[in-house]
């Protein structure tokens, strides 16, 4: 069918008054549409540009090539080119357009963009009705005319390539992006055609028809279209409107294009190859994916970086049948090309996923060298998260080979004495290839597993949740029995000395120790959350269930003692009620073999001070481990031992400054024992029935805290109680009080306190009967002067009562 055509000449330079027209319109193209496409192809000179250009410099203003689709779904091609005009408008605009009705290809099923070189676009309209050039239709046959010098213009532009690729992608998606038309500025407007020549190779078809554009406009700002051009000085314009703008004709850009498809694209272009966007458009998945275009790239001997390497290898990972065998060899031996020096740990994961497809499906040959590059990349790169080959991969020359390589490697770091900051990830991955390639490694193993039990537990205490490495870990023991056999051995040997963190790590990562062996302390750590759970606060019982989930007595195996006492009580001590168990549940050699005697004796200074149980504890610790206690703590147990002795009346004589010594051996002492001792031997002072040997003995000690001790006891309530109603008691305390006037500070000042405080009012309230027999008392037990010595005391506050009372009748008389 013949395509409508028109023509249309712009309004002249300079001339405010002149209007564009149309010259010529051909059938079918209505007023309408005219109206529609008269701002698309309204052209105005660039800045700078002569309103009366000479003839070389109208020939060097920029041409707008342009495609645009109209509201009724039609299109149009056009061309508008500069002209010589008459003598009132020296230059012209003349646009020749071809219309094409919706749903209407282009002749020959040709591309918009390959019209632009067709030698048959017009720079006037046709005068009397002659014949009617066809730029569309007279395009010379194939693609070579508008493919002619691209691959140079595409290595020319290298730098912008990718960015300008992935916009010109998401231009030509079926909604066209918010954020108006992507501008590619370049000095020439055929070079912007180029551009577009790029995208028609490069593109889907079906992409490049919604992709309007024109090759130069002044206002890209108010273009409809979807990629316009414009010259370097209306850049800046369009960067300020908020455009995507490429400035090709200046210093290239910094940053790369994120897009790994255009980045592949544009490695493509660069290599002068084409003809692979076909091939890659044959591949399975989506168009714009990375990886089909990665693959064939690969396999056409074009060099990618890491990211489009792994796109190809997960794209044929996921369709290993999308390859023919010849295919599938060239990728993977452009996958694992020795040159490679940017390898990616993503990129071996991808690999790893490809070789896994691959693995059964082609032959050996092909998949070695991907296995080799993996156990390569796991020993020399620390890739920690590589599904590794299965053993067998190896079989053969291939495996020999690798292994030879890589076997001293192996074997040296896991020798080397840095080993225990060695991640766990790290030691199970080196474990897991030595298997892999028969590497012999058990003279190492007992070593590399003592650490890497530490390790392990060191890891998984700072982590939250389960362990990164236990997946790895967990896999490693299913495969090598003797490892699983030699790592639950040494967890079982830490478990005594940190069994909270043994049983944290058996909490987050199930280890299989479920076989004939012992390991009585892991089966303890794997026992103690479910017993609290069901048994609560009583951690005796909580302790009973899981020493006998040891299968082991205490008796024979001392150390589950410290295992079971350690998950119960961690870092808190016993009380002293469950102090007296554990030393009963077990003799003192366990206790001793196990280390717990000292949690026993924690259990005893750590006591509140009115438990009675722990003076009785203390004396049993004392004989129960004579050799083991000592310093401090042997002090303040025999501190507490001596508070038993004042409190059942036998203590050895000098216990006032037994309790002295032993308070200073024991320093820092810790409160409730100091509270417990001075309590005991100020009550045991004023008993009625004290050594006056020790009486003495502590008053002159002139002990300040002891002294403060006593003063406490004396003002308690049970002591005025005595005073009220023993006379005898009152007139002892009297006499001691009042016996030693030349003591120290601390007591002077004391007992002056306690005669005036306490005992004057436990006398004030006796009968006269009672206050005699106080007096009498006195002077039996000491002597008519110190008797005398009381009345002067009991009448000197009387007489002093009395005169305050007179005084007070003077003044007020």
């Amino acid at each position: 069918m013949s395509l409508a055509q028109v023509h249309h000449i712009s309004a002249a330079p300079g001339d405010e008054e002149a209007a564009g027209r149309f010259t010529a319109v051909g059938p079918g193209v209505s007023a309408a549409l005219l109206a529609e496409l008269e701002p698309l192809i309204d052209y105005a000179l660039p800045d700078g540009a002569s309103h009366r250009p000479a003839d070389a410099e109208l020939r060097s203003l920029p041409q707008a090539f342009t495609y645009a689709a109209l509201s009724d779904g039609s299109r149009v091609v056009g061309r508008t080119a500069p002209a010589r005009g008459d003598g009132t408008a020296p230059v012209r605009f003349h646009t020749h357009a071809v219309h094409l009705p919706p749903g209407v290809p282009l002749p020959g099923d040709r591309l918009p963009v390959e019209a632009w070189r067709s030698p048959h676009w017009v720079s006037a309209t046709p005068v009397g009705g002659g014949a009617l050039s066809d730029p569309l239709g007279l395009l010379p046959p194939g693609h070579a005319p508008v493919r002619e010098g691209l691959d140079d213009f595409a290595v020319s532009r290298g730098p912008w390539l990718a960015a300008v690729l992935a916009d010109l992608r998401r231009a030509s998606e079926e909604e066209a992006p918010a954020g108006g038309p992507v501008v590619l500025v370049e000095r020439q407007s055929a070079d912007v055609a180029r551009w577009l020549g790029l995208a028609a190779v490069t593109l889907p078809r079906e992409s490049v028809e919604r992709l309007t554009f024109t090759t130069y406009t002044r206002r890209p700002r108010i273009s409809a279209l979807r990629v316009v051009g414009a010259l370097p000085e209306d850049a800046a314009a369009a960067r300020e409107a908020g455009l995507r703008v490429h400035v090709c004709a200046d210093r290239p850009p910094v940053d790369g294009a994120p897009d790994a498809w255009a980045r592949t694209a544009a490695r493509v272009w660069r290599s002068r190859a084409p003809e692979l966007f076909e091939e890659a458009r044959g591949l399975p998945g989506d168009p714009f994916a990375a990886g089909p275009l990665a693959v064939i790239a690969l396999c056409a001997g074009v060099a990618l970086g890491p990211e489009e390497r792994a796109a190809a290898a997960g794209w044929a990972a996921e369709r290993p049948y999308a390859l023919d065998a010849k295919r599938t060899g060239q990728l993977v031996e452009a996958l694992t090309s020795p040159g490679i020096d940017d390898r990616t740990g993503s990129e071996f994961d991808a690999v790893g996923r490809l070789f896994g497809a691959l693995d059964g499906r082609c032959p050996a040959s092909v998949t070695a060298p991907l296995a080799a590059m993996l156990v390569t990349e796991a020993v020399r790169g620390g890739n920690g998260s590589l599904e590794l080959p299965r053993r067998d991969a190896f079989v053969g020359p291939e495996g020999e080979a690798i292994a030879g390589v890589l076997a001293p490697e192996i074997l040296t770091e896991l020798e080397s004495g840095a080993g225990g900051g060695r991640p766990v990830a790290r030691t199970v991955q080196l474990l897991r290839v030595a298997r892999l390639l028969g590497v012999n490694g058990t003279e190492v193993l007992p070593d590399v597993v003592d650490r890497l039990a530490r390790t392990t537990l060191t890891e998984a205490d700072g982590s939250e949740g389960t362990p990164a490495f236990a997946p790895a870990l967990l896999e490693l023991l299913d495969e090598q029995f003797d490892v699983r056999t030699a790592l639950l051995g040494a967890l079982d040997r830490i478990a005594p000395e940190d069994p909270g963190a043994v049983a944290r790590f058996l909490e987050r990562v199930a280890l299989p120790f479920t076989g004939t062996q012992a390991l009585p302390h892991l089966r303890m750590c794997a026992e103690v959350p479910g017993a609290m759970t069901t048994l609560g606060r009583d951690r005796t019982a909580v302790w009973h269930r899981v020493l006998r989930a040891a299968g082991l007595s205490p008796f024979a195996e001392p150390l589950v003692l410290r295992t079971g006492v350690g998950l119960v009580w961690e870092d808190r001590a016993p009380t002293v009620e469950e102090a007296r168990l554990l030393l009963e549940a077990a003799t003192s050699d366990a206790h001793r073999a196990a280390g717990t005697w000292a949690r026993l004796v924690d259990a005893a200074l750590g006591a509140p001070a009115d438990t009675e149980d722990g003076t009785a504890l203390a004396h049993d610790l004392l004989r129960a481990f004579p050799q083991e206690i000592g310093g401090r703590e042997r002090a303040a147990l025999q501190l507490l031992e001596l508070c038993r002795d004042l409190r059942s009346g036998a203590p050895e004589p000098g216990w006032t400054e037994q309790v002295r010594t032993l308070r200073d051996r024991a320093a820092p002492l810790e409160p409730a024992v100091q509270e417990r001792a001075f309590t005991a031997l100020v009550e045991r002072l004023l008993a009625p029935d004290r050594p006056g040997a020790e009486l003495y003995a502590f008053v002159r000690s002139d002990d300040a805290d002891l002294i403060a001790a006593y003063d406490r006891a004396a003002r308690a309530e049970p002591t005025r109680a005595r005073l009220r109603t023993h006379p005898a008691y009152a007139a002892d305390c009297f006499t001691h009080w009042t016996a030693h006037p030349h003591a120290g500070t601390a007591w002077t000042t004391t007992a002056a306190a306690l005669l005036d405080e306490v005992l004057r009012p436990a006398v004030r309230g006796m009968t006269a009967e009672a206050v005699a027999e106080v007096e009498e008392t006195v002077g039996r037990t000491g002597s008519s002067g110190r008797a005398n010595a009381f009345r002067d005391w009991n009448r000197s506050r009387a007489l002093g009562r009395l005169g305050r009372r007179i005084a007070g009748r003077v003044r007020r008389g």
